[in-house]
């Protein structure tokens, strides 16, 4: 199995609408390790890393979010796999 880790921002109406914890709950499902925050301008960073099938399933449900969340955009770039990420956290 290869282990890649994805970088990504998302823009749109992703605060306040439990897009961090669903994030958090859909990357545990996954058995992924990263974290995601809200960020000042009103977008959403995350770090998604595992199971390359298992980070690019959770990477597309980014796209949608849960359901009272209307997402714009998400970019997102692959970075080198870090040994420092151990769990899943919202940050």
């Amino acid at each position: 199995m290869a282990k890649i880790c994805i970088h990504a921002w998302v823009t749109g109406r992703v605060q306040g609408v439990w897009y961090r914890q669903s994030t958090l709950e859909e990357a545990e499902r996954a058995g992924l390790v990263g974290w995601v925050r809200n960020l000042s301008d009103g977008s959403v960073e995350v770090m998604l890393q595992g199971d390359e099938q298992a980070v690019r399933h959770v990477e597309a449900w980014l796209s949608q979010g849960p359901e009272l969340a209307t997402v714009a955009e998400v970019k997102s770039e692959e970075v080198e796999v870090s040994d420092e990420l151990v769990d899943f956290q919202i940050i």
